[in-house]
């Protein structure tokens, strides 16, 4: 009989250890996703730089490539 409690409490404790893990786990997720928001917006913004930039460079690429 005695090897059934030590069955339970050992599944009871590997319950815990795998639920410890999840919250890790998710919380690493959590960290993650707010790192790829924040990338998201710098990238977003130098994309806006980068064509307000470029836009002057495309209008007088036209007039030199005519005569």
């Amino acid at each position: 009989m005695w090897w059934l409690f030590l069955y339970v409490g050992l599944s009871t404790a590997g319950l815990l250890v795998l639920g410890a893990l999840a919250v890790r786990v998710f919380a690493a997720v959590q960290a993650l996703a707010r790192q790829v928001a924040a990338s998201t917006e710098a990238l977003t913004a130098a994309s806006d730089r980068l064509q307000r930039a470029a836009r002057p460079l495309a209008e007088r690429a036209g007039d030199i490539s005519r005569p």
